[in-house]
């Protein structure tokens, strides 16, 4: 298959390199010039490409071209950009898919979607998505605004807290204090699955659907986190006992349904 993949980046890359292995012909963006090489070099057709509000920049049209399938991978980037308008990106990319001729289009979002509460509500691929916290409100219209595009069919795919090479969570908690919502479950997936879900959705040809993907063990925050902590020697975060917890539970109920896809990584 010929497929484009927005976003060559922690989960981007080694998908593309993933589907190269598989013999499938693939272009990658990246918005660094210096990765290009990188790109090259494993057989990947690179572009230089960078989502703005106002417009995109580079040859959006060439790499669109041709192509059976777009894989979408750009974060909304709000924790470094507060003010980001994701989904105005998304809106300028969506016009040149439309005239672009491709069909199928996958895009990556997240369980942020779904609204934490002190109940730990359990949300399957049936729940509507709730968040009103920005991160998430924008994932949700992005999905929605892709789902509604003219020509073509969306596959959104929701990761948990992603982990696998060189990114796990802990790293970030480790000598933290005060640390919310300790009793909340975790709800996490590794970048072998992630890839192995995009996989099965190309493989079986599953247009149109959503999917969450959390790993189906879901321990608490501080149960988990400590563990994890003294397994790396890091120095162990601290929780916050005295405010009530919020969270969620993520069920991955569509995996098993339509794809049958089984989890391999445990978190």
């Amino acid at each position: 298959m010929k497929i484009s993949i927005l976003g060559c980046g922690w989960l981007g890359l080694p998908l593309a390199k993933k589907l190269v292995e598989e013999y499938h012909d693939v272009k990658g963006s990246t918005t660094t010039r210096e990765k290009m090489k990188q790109l090259s070099s494993i057989k990947i057709t690179p572009y230089l490409l960078k989502l703005y509000e106002e417009g995109i920049q580079g040859d959006i049209s060439s790499f669109l071209s041709d192509a059976e399938i777009l894989i979408v991978d750009i974060p909304p980037g709000l924790r470094s950009n507060p003010e980001a308008n994701f989904i105005s990106k998304i809106g300028r990319l969506k016009t040149y898919i439309e005239k672009s001729g491709i069909k199928k289009v996958l895009f990556v979002s997240a369980t942020s979607v779904y609204e934490d509460t002190a109940d730990f509500p359990i949300y399957t691929e049936e729940s509507a998505a709730n968040s009103e916290a920005e991160n998430g409100r924008q994932l949700r219209v992005t999905e929605e605004l892709l789902k509604d595009g003219k020509g073509f069919d969306t596959t959104v795919i929701r990761f948990s807290g992603l982990l696998g090479p060189g990114r796990h969570p802990v790293n970030y908690l480790s000598g933290k204090t005060g640390i919310s919502s300790p009793e909340a479950p975790v709800n996490l997936v590794h970048l072998e699955d992630c890839i192995g879900v995009i996989m099965k959705v190309l493989e079986k040809d599953i247009w149109g659907e959503t999917f969450n993907v959390a790993y189906p063990d879901h321990p608490t925050k501080k149960v988990y986190y400590t563990a994890i902590a003294k397994e790396k020697n890091l120095a162990l975060p601290d929780f916050d006992g005295q405010t009530a917890s919020k969270g969620k539970y993520i069920e991955s109920v569509k995996l098993k349904e339509l794809l049958e896809f089984e989890f391999t990584t445990p978190i």
